[in-house]
């Protein structure tokens, strides 16, 4: 699955955004968050994402500063009228203890200051809505319940259940796969080395390339990717239902 079986022609007006953070500054590690990043560029380049237009941030690359750097300035300057985005995390999630606001936790992100070190999911779907794309997928393989796997809290303070619409109302272009419902965990596949969520993704994504071209049936692909995480997750003896949400 790390190396895609198929291969497109380049496309310039597509673009992308990688993140993946497995050890953080302070934080508890995200495994294979990484790794899931390397495979998800080179799936994305085999679509036809030209490599110079895939920006990968891994590990202390991927701070609050190069978040911002990246969504706000870098894709609204490149991308162009009708192109295609796409923008990929691994690593943790968190939500406000108060708000019950959804955060993606770059590598020196901490837990007890999101707003002031994370990235609120809400902005990340607002820049990326205003972009001149004319498709803008978001995947996240982390969680916001701050119960464990790919999410974090505050010291102090208890899990809790965080509300849908921050995390899983995208609008305007912007189409969401997430990993987890907001009050589920996320897993890994230990044996494949992966999160249970980028696994199945990238399968689909193989089987749908395969099948239709380099044009993804977002809906096709939930389909596919859904009850094979659902599957995996009730083997490890919990619940994990992905989640497509947005401008389908």
């Amino acid at each position: 699955m790390d190396e895609p079986g198929f291969r497109f022609k380049e496309n310039p007006k597509n673009f992308a955004v990688v993140v993946g953070i497995e050890r953080y500054k302070s934080l508890p590690q995200a495994d294979f968050a990484q790794r899931d990043a390397e495979a998800v560029r080179r799936h994305l380049i085999a679509l036809g994402y030209p490599e110079r237009n895939v920006v990968v941030l891994e590990g202390p690359d991927a701070t609050i500063s190069g978040l911002k750097k990246y969504v706000e300035e870098w894709l609204p300057r490149n991308v162009p009228e009708g192109g295609t985005v796409f923008f990929y995390f691994s690593g943790h999630g968190a939500p406000d203890p108060k708000s019950a606001a959804a955060y993606l936790v770059p590598w020196d992100g901490d837990a007890g200051f999101l707003k002031s070190t994370a990235y609120p999911v809400e902005k990340l779907y607002a820049s990326l809505g205003a972009l001149p794309a004319a498709r803008v997928w978001v995947a996240l393989d982390s969680c916001f319940s701050g119960g464990g796997g790919r999410s974090v809290l505050p010291k102090g303070t208890r899990p809790l259940v965080a509300r849908m619409e921050g995390m899983l109302a995208p609008k305007g272009r912007v189409v969401l796969l997430a990993a987890a419902s907001g009050e589920e965990i996320t897993g890994t596949l230990d044996a494949e080395g992966h999160g249970l969520f980028t696994y199945y993704l990238l399968k689909g994504i193989g089987e749908t390339a395969k099948a239709g071209g380099a044009r993804l049936d977002v809906q096709k692909l939930y389909d596919y990717l859904k009850p094979k995480v659902q599957d995996a997750a009730r083997r490890q003896n919990r619940d994990q239902t992905p989640v497509l949400a947005g401008a389908l």
